[in-house]
């Protein structure tokens, strides 16, 4: 009997209905991001354009911290015109007429701030201008009858200055204790085997330290910063030093930047609004920024085929977010994957809040007000890159797939 031939295999329609079903729910809720929620109050950038959120638009002038109320005010002018004070750790050279190895010597200042002289004297140092250290102890190895009273028979002269500690509070990134102009051991080493008579740490001027404690917020008040000292403070004008621009008396040029103490407190009130000015590298903020990113959308399946590496998350401080998603490889590829979606996680300075914004990448590139919802990167924001629609239902598609594939095989062979 001849065999006759076996109809070719159709897909039933129950399984295509099952299929086209399955694959429409998962890509029903596809179709745009949904809006990330926000407390209120977590906006402090005009560009990041959060709904139903208000952002300061104006600076003022802060008043004066409250710690200061008791404290004399001085001229900014008055704590720059002692740039010798003296700290722990300072290496000093003393030199007596007629004396070689009794009390002519090399000395550190110690750790409780004190000028110890062969176990003779011990000297109030820490605080203080080695003149009027120099002069005290002359006095007192006078008085001991140690040396002569004779015009210029004691030299003091500085050979290392160190770091020291200081306390940077206010609208910094990280505020804290940091010691400033700490120097590697191997450039301390180098000091000391070259000795030379006078020493300059410019470490340890006031702008300094405050690069050191992150630099600068986009809301910090830059012609409002307070230098205490003791039971004295100056107010100090650091509008000059983003150059070309005018300080508050009305005059450009270099601003004051004195050199700082052990014990120092630098206080930079807010102004309560955000300063574009400010975010960008300068002697005050922050030379730049590292950002987190993720970008597993197709065709990249991993962070390193993405080539997101140490490199691409150091970006300068001043970069917006379109720039931060190039440097993930967010931007570009085919036309099904062009349209790709992005989040930014920042963190409000002045708060501690966190915001988290969506956008659109293709209106990044191609829409014209790009710089009004295109905010700055801050230290320690985040990017993440999603994929585009169509992507998304290519591997609804492809789990739909995978899903009824074997059911549908089966079902297609029964006789």
């Amino acid at each position: 009997m001849p065999l006759l031939p076996r109809p070719p295999l159709t897909c039933p329609a129950r399984p295509l209905r099952t299929f086209a079903l399955l694959t429409l729910a998962l890509t029903s809720g596809c179709a745009t991001m949904p809006t990330p929620g926000n407390l209120a109050g977590a906006q402090y950038q005009p560009a990041q354009r959060v709904p139903d959120a208000t952002v300061a638009d104006r600076c003022t002038t802060p008043a004066l911290p409250a710690a200061l109320g008791p404290l004399v005010v001085e001229p900014a002018e008055a704590l720059a015109a002692f740039p010798d004070i003296l700290g722990p750790g300072d290496r000093l050279r003393i030199d007596v007429s007629g004396d070689k190895d009794v009390l002519s010597h090399d000395y550190v200042i110690t750790a409780n701030g004190s000028l110890i002289i062969n176990g003779i004297a011990a000297i109030p140092a820490t605080g203080r201008t080695s003149a009027a250290v120099a002069q005290d102890l002359r006095d007192r190895l006078v008085a001991a009858g140690l040396i002569r009273p004779i015009a210029n028979n004691l030299r003091l002269v500085t050979t290392e200055r160190t770091g020291v500690a200081v306390s940077v509070e206010g609208a910094v990134f990280e505020p804290g204790v940091i010691v400033a102009g700490d120097r590697p051991n191997d450039a301390r080493a180098t000091t000391v085997a070259n000795a030379a008579l006078g020493d300059f740490n410019n470490g340890r001027s006031l702008a300094t330290a405050i690069r050191a404690a992150g630099g600068l917020r986009p809301d910090a008040a830059l012609d409002a910063v307070y230098l205490v000292r003791g039971d004295r403070y100056a107010r100090i004008d650091l509008s000059p030093v983003l150059g070309g621009v005018m300080g508050s008396d009305g005059t450009g040029g270099l601003p004051v930047d004195p050199q700082l103490a052990r014990g120092d407190r630098i206080i930079i009130p807010s102004a309560g609004c955000f300063q574009p000015r400010l975010v960008r590298p300068s002697p005050v903020t922050a030379p730049g920024i590292r950002v987190y990113m993720s970008n597993l959308s197709r065709p990249a399946a991993s962070n390193a085929s993405s080539a997101i590496g140490r490199d691409s998350t150091s970006l300068p401080y001043g970069t917006r977010f379109l720039q931060g998603l190039i440097a993930a490889n967010c931007v570009g590829g085919s036309a099904m994957n062009a349209a790709r979606s992005a989040v930014l996680i920042s963190r409000n300075p002045v708060n501690g809040r966190s915001v988290v914004i969506a956008r659109k990448v293709e209106a990044l590139v191609r829409d014209s007000d790009r710089d009004e919802v295109d905010p700055y990167l801050m230290p320690g924001d985040a990017i993440a890159c999603y994929d585009s629609t169509a992507m998304t239902i290519v591997d609804a598609v492809g789990v739909v797939g995978n899903l009824l594939g074997p059911a549908v095989l089966v079902k297609s062979l029964k006789p």
